[in-house]
């Protein structure tokens, strides 16, 4: 599993339009980051989430977050968000997502955990997490 392994790791830019008036990055645009890592973590894994939902009719929805802001990311900062299976039960697993900024003694940013849902598309009913979704080159 990639538990096992180092977290998946995503680059982005700060831009002006993800900060306030004082150039600090907005609370909310910390889940939009996450969320963006999560998805290219699933992509690098070989998980289709088009194919998943529209062929397979399956879905992962978030059931719960937690961020503990640490420290503020600022306009034009180069941030690393990364994401890593933290848990795996039945139907739901847990994310270690975190935001640091590089270089900087890798300062931590962001701290945060999601959990996430499988779900029939159709009904929204629970389904087990297939067993090798998460394993690397899968």
């Amino acid at each position: 599993m990639a538990t096992e392994s180092k977290p998946f790791e995503w680059r982005i830019r700060v831009y002006y339009e993800d900060t306030d008036a004082q150039g600090v990055v907005y609370y909310a645009n910390y889940f939009r980051y996450m969320e963006r890592a999560r998805t290219e973590w699933l992509r690098a894994l070989g998980v289709d989430q088009a194919e998943l939902l529209n062929v397979q009719r399956r879905m992962f929805v978030v059931t719960a977050t937690r961020a503990e802001f640490l420290a503020p990311a600022r306009f034009s900062d180069e941030i690393v968000v990364t994401a890593s299976l933290a848990g795996l039960s039945r139907a739901t697993f847990e994310i270690e997502q975190n935001i640091f900024l590089p270089g900087h003694n890798d300062k931590l940013l962001v701290r945060g955990n999601i959990t996430a849902a499988f779900l029939n598309a159709d009904n929204l009913r629970p389904l087990r997490v297939p067993a090798d979704i998460f394993e690397e080159n899968s």
